[in-house]
């Protein structure tokens, strides 16, 4: 029999049922936008026309806009790619390796995290294709009849296998994040009184009619897609990591890459993901879903990869101690102590030292102060592919050809206009679709609120849970016998209700 601790914080939160999750997560798809909607959606759209218009002035100047010199070929361009890619790694992660283990808090922010892998990858496909130069020219690295002439791609290339790796995952990404959806535009489609948008919603539902057999199809479905993302989580970024390490550039040829670019990618991933949900769930009202306990296992999850980042950054300083090859070692001493050393002090703060406060419990669990340390983790981890990329670029094995990168003005314009994309495919998919998995949070409405004790939600809207008065109240309630008294059955659940689970029968709150 399942049973959930009463110590243990509730996924739901709130006094809710099940008409009131539908209300309250297909609320804001069904009413007008708002003022503050306009402000962000118009803002994002100027962003992205700005950026449009220095991309049509870069097609008809070249590539010699950019900062780029005879040294360093990679710059911006290759470090935003990297970037983005590892923001899309969360997504993937929640959605595919979660559902697989079966952890219940990836229900309420499965939906967006999966949205924002699209829209990451999105991004982060522009700049390969800018960094060709003549963009035109770019189907011939495709795989054509060779009567263009002796052109073939090098299918030993590592960025030939990003090609792939990528396309693949952002098809299998989509497919995933719509089969995911499916309950949930059926839901909209209910509700809908429009002839029209029914219509439209019962077409992209595929006639969604809630029966057991397309409840089982929709299961089977769901675990076929996260069998198959799960390897594609950990192959994506370490095939990125190939570009660099299967190279002989001192800082890139080295084998700790692989594992190092995929918790990265993670440690990213779940920053972005916390960055926009923070203020999703308050500007949306999703405080019950989108709780403080959701916020704390993205924090320790933050926590651990940056731990793990922490680590890679001094196995790389050791090994290059270790190998003797004077030129990997002056590469990382170079780093930290040459002209872009204010730029890897900036990775190391951000990425090393600053995860660690998640350490105190009080500091993940205040949403303002998770957000900001959030923020402060992209940063870093930008910083992190600039130190890889232009840093150990700009001073190689001959003195002679060493130069200085500066970005340009179209760079940085390039850049900005990812985000003014990004926003603007975030913000319209939290107007027209539920941000949180509908039928996903009412599969685990029972089963994570029963036995919890109604008087332990405490603070500002009863949004924060203290474990160790919900521990007093179950105990009280055993010693008083009181085994289904308002202390610890949920408001919502009666002793003869499926899925409800009395504590006490179990032994009391100290199974876990």
């Amino acid at each position: 029999m399942h049973y959930e601790s009463p110590i243990r914080d509730p996924w739901i939160v709130g006094k809710t049922d099940y008409t009131t999750i539908s209300n309250e997560i297909c609320g804001p798809a069904e009413v007008a936008p708002t003022k503050w909607w306009y402000m962000g959606f118009t803002l994002s759209v100027l962003v992205l026309l700005y950026g449009a218009g220095v991309l049509t002035y870069y097609f008809l100047t070249g590539v010699g806009t950019w900062g780029l010199n005879k040294t360093i070929g990679w710059a911006w361009d290759i470090t935003n790619f990297v970037w983005w890619i590892g923001i899309g790694h969360a997504g993937t992660l929640i959605s595919a390796i979660l559902l697989i283990f079966r952890q219940e808090w990836r229900n309420s922010i499965n939906r967006s995290a999966e949205a924002m892998t699209i829209f990451a990858v999105f991004c982060a496909g522009v700049f390969p294709v800018l960094h060709m130069g003549r963009v035109w020219d770019g189907f011939w690295v495709l795989p054509l009849p060779n009567d263009l002439g002796p052109l073939w791609p090098n299918f030993n290339s590592a960025l030939l296998w990003d090609v792939f790796a990528i396309s693949t995952y952002l098809t299998v990404s989509v497919v995933f994040w719509y089969t995911g959806i499916i309950p949930d535009l059926a839901t909209l489609r209910d509700r809908s009184t429009a002839k029209l948008r029914k219509f439209t919603l019962n077409f992209f539902s595929f006639g969604w009619n809630g029966s057991v057999r397309h409840w089982n199809r929709f299961e089977l479905v769901s675990l076929i897609l996260a069998g198959i993302s799960t390897p594609l989580v950990l192959s994506v970024h370490t095939i990125v990591s190939f570009d660099f390490a299967t190279s002989v550039i001192p800082g890139w040829h080295t084998t700790i890459f692989p594992p190092y670019f995929v918790a990265g990618a993670i440690f990213s991933g779940f920053a972005m993901v916390l960055s926009l949900m923070i203020i999703a769930r308050k500007v949306m009202g999703l405080e019950k879903y989108i709780t403080i306990g959701h916020i704390e296992a993205m924090a320790k999850i933050i926590t651990l990869t940056g731990s793990m980042v922490g680590i890679a950054y001094g196995t790389e300083f050791f090994i290059a101690w270790y190998s003797g090859d004077p030129f990997e070692q002056f590469a990382f001493i170079n780093r930290a102590f040459g002209p872009y050393a204010w730029a890897y002090w900036i990775m190391i703060s951000c990425n090393v030292i600053s995860p660690q406060l998640f350490w105190f419990r009080k500091l993940r669990r205040d949403p303002t102060f998770v957000w900001i340390l959030a923020v402060f983790v992209n940063i870093g981890m930008w910083f992190e592919r600039f130190v890889i990329i232009v840093i150990s670029l700009h001073r190689d094995f001959l003195p002679s050809s060493w130069a200085m990168y500066h970005p340009t003005w179209v760079e940085i314009s390039i850049y900005l206009m990812t985000f003014g994309l990004f926003m603007s495919c975030f913000l319209l998919f939290a107007k027209y679709l539920p941000v949180v998995a509908i039928a996903e949070v009412k599969a685990i409405l029972k089963s994570t609120r029963g036995g919890k004790p109604e008087e332990a939600m405490i603070g500002r809207g009863k949004q924060d849970y203290d474990p160790e008065l919900a521990y007093r109240l179950v105990m009280a309630a055993k010693v008083n016998g009181n085994g289904h008294g308002h202390a610890i059955a949920d408001h919502d659940s009666n002793p003869g209700e499926e899925g409800f689970v009395d504590p006490l029968e179990q032994g009391g709150g100290d199974n876990e």
